[in-house]
């Protein structure tokens, strides 16, 4: 008998155009994981909020994969940080479903914090355990982004509450769960780690020279990568001052890939704006592209043509780009912090260095092409750690190791199904919780 699971993801659905502000790794993360547990017999629905008018209720994604798109708030795109609100939304309209649908779960993973929110209540009023990935966590963000954080005061308790309520807490990677228990007491037995994965079928190894040739790019270039959303904690700009240090190298290209539009706009774009002028200021620009908005299928021949994959955030609770550069034998060059300093190993596939620190970056590039020899050791070691500890398919395997760990330990049929089969008719929506007057402030 197939597994029937609900994956709750309120902000990132995996029909997203990926390169945007609000669409990233968690919508990546959701996608992938839920076609490879599909693969393991898994019948799966996604619920996500309806952000545009035009979209209708359930999307028959994949086999064994539908999208279900809720209620909550306009139909219209809003950042995530001002979703919360509309949270109390999602929950009737998902509880409605469930109901209307007429079958159980036997789990709930939730995605964030706000989905984890949708979760709990779920759990409390139709009996239904939940996971929860938290993909980044309130109060390590305000440490980085300080004044700049735009999230509600109110995350940081909802946040504490999930930690106690959730059946189990999936960390990402080791740092994630040092931050879970050292910041919010989480209890260390109900945490296991499952870290992101890359798609084998999407991210492989070509030649160098062929991707340079379809992208436009020389054969004697050094090609320097950075591929991701263009906000101000991915340290682009670190990048681009990095790029002084390298005139040196007879030529050097720093290819920026990523934002909302295929084209870059600098007029509407005030974080590229921002980055233009920085490379300008250092006296880079003419080695510095800023190539705009690319598909999943263009992503790979600028990870096959790069010399290095370059990604130097903050903070950063996975990262799931510079397992993808790995994929296609690409060293990684990566700030010293959360996923990165787990998945990069220094010296064996990639570099480690500090954040905010452009000359250690340069040193590590300059490192990196000085010799051919290692140079080639980096991406061998990066393709074999990547295709040993990162596929889906081994992160859908954990997964369903813990979902059945929680899931037996159910042992109550939800009242509302119990009712249902006694009166044999369609069970009415109850209204739900309301977000208290402090989680919206």
């Amino acid at each position: 008998m197939k597994r029937r699971i609900a994956f709750i993801s309120e902000h990132a659905s995996p029909l997203a155009v990926l390169g945007g502000v609000d669409s990233g790794g968690q919508n990546v993360y959701v996608a992938e994981i839920c076609k490879s547990l599909a693969a393991l017999g898994y019948i799966i629905d996604i619920f996500t909020r309806k952000d545009a008018a035009v979209l209708t209720e359930v999307v028959s994604w994949l086999p064994g994969i539908r999208v279900i798109h809720m209620d909550a708030g306009p139909a219209k795109e809003v950042p995530k940080e001002a979703l919360l609100g509309y949270m109390d939304e999602f929950t009737r309209s998902m509880i409605t479903f469930i109901k209307k649908q007429q079958f159980d779960y036997e789990l709930v993973h939730a995605n964030f914090f706000m989905s984890g929110l949708v979760a709990s209540e779920i759990k409390r009023r139709l009996g239904i355990p939940y996971v929860i990935t938290f993909h980044a966590l309130g109060k390590i963000r305000m440490i980085h982004q300080k004044e700049k954080d735009a999230f509600p005061a109110a995350r940081l308790d909802i946040e504490q509450m999930l930690v106690n309520d959730a059946d189990y807490i999936i960390a990402e990677c080791p740092q994630d769960k040092q931050d879970l228990i050292g910041h919010y007491n989480a209890d260390p037995s109900r945490i296991t780690i499952i870290p992101c994965g890359f798609s084998s079928e999407e991210f492989y190894p070509a030649s160098k020279a062929k991707a340079r040739q379809r992208l436009g790019l020389k054969k004697d270039e050094v090609v320097l990568l950075q591929l991701g959303r263009i906000v101000p904690r991915k340290g682009i700009d670190n990048v681009i001052r990095a790029m002084r240090y390298l005139k040196d190298i007879p030529k050097v290209r720093l290819l920026v890939v990523g934002g909302s539009d295929d084209k870059p706009d600098f007029s509407r774009d005030t974080e590229l704006r921002r980055l233009k002028e920085v490379a300008e200021q250092e006296g880079v620009a003419a080695a510095v592209e800023f190539v705009g908005r690319r598909n999943r299928q263009q992503l790979r021949h600028y990870y096959q043509a790069a010399d290095f994959f370059i990604s130097t955030p903050w903070y950063e609770p996975f990262g799931i780009t510079p397992l993808e550069a790995m994929a296609c034998g690409t060293p990684v060059i990566g700030s010293d912090v959360g996923g990165i300093k787990y998945t990069v190993l220094h010296g064996e596939t990639g570099f480690l260095v500090p954040p905010h620190d452009p000359r250690n970056l340069a040193d590590a590039v300059l490192e990196g092409v000085s010799c051919p020899e290692k140079y080639r050791k980096l991406c061998q070691n990066a393709l074999k750690r990547v295709n040993e500890n990162f596929t889906w398919s081994y992160v859908a395997q954990k997964a369903h190791r813990l979902y059945s760990r929680v899931a037996g330990k159910r042992v109550v049929t939800p009242l509302y199904l119990l009712q249902l089969k006694r009166s044999k008719r369609k069970p009415v929506a109850e209204p739900v919780f309301s977000i208290p007057a402090f989680a919206v402030s």
